[in-house]
């Protein structure tokens, strides 16, 4: 089994819609048994907080529930546990790689360098923003979460010819 964290700060906004996409398009795929997603924060701010409901509304509009999910913090134990931890910026991307173990630092990436249409970009934090932000990122994630899918299904092999 593949095991997925999406990570951002305070894991009540971009890291809960990430899981949730993500939930959605493994089910699509058939692949939900096969990958077990979770979300956390990189800072304590919303420990045990649902996510924001701006969150929750520009999801559910793209038919996924999540006010089920719990705010939680990265654990020390999430980089022996997860085969990828996903963070939607740069900065989450260096607390954790300044937090993990050295031999873990390979799992530690930024979701959108799953994505065709937004490489390496940081999913921005709506909190501050308005519900046009919601929806500008989980339009990023929906792209990343099928480059992510790909990548672990095998999809992204690709042969090289000679020479090229």
């Amino acid at each position: 089994m593949t095991k997925v964290l999406m990570v951002c700060m305070g894991n009540i906004c971009r890291s809960p819609m990430a899981e949730g996409m993500l939930r959605k398009a493994l089910r699509d795929a058939g692949l939900d048994r096969n990958v077990e997603v979770d979300s956390a924060g990189t800072h304590a701010y919303h420990v045990g907080s649902a996510p924001d409901p701006r969150a929750q509304q520009a999801i559910r509009e793209r038919g996924v529930d999540i006010s089920h999910l719990r705010g939680r913090k990265v654990a020390d134990a999430d980089f022996e546990r997860f085969d990828y931890i996903l963070v939607m910026d740069g900065d989450n991307y260096d607390r954790l790689v300044e937090r993990a173990p050295a031999q873990h630092h390979g799992k530690i990436r930024r979701l959108l360098s799953f994505s065709r249409k937004y490489p390496n970009l940081d999913v921005v934090d709506p909190y501050y923003g308005g519900a046009h932000g919601f929806e500008e990122n989980l339009d990023m994630i929906e792209d990343a979460v099928q480059g992510l899918i790909r990548e672990i299904t095998g999809e992204n092999r690709v042969k090289m010819r000679p020479g090229g």
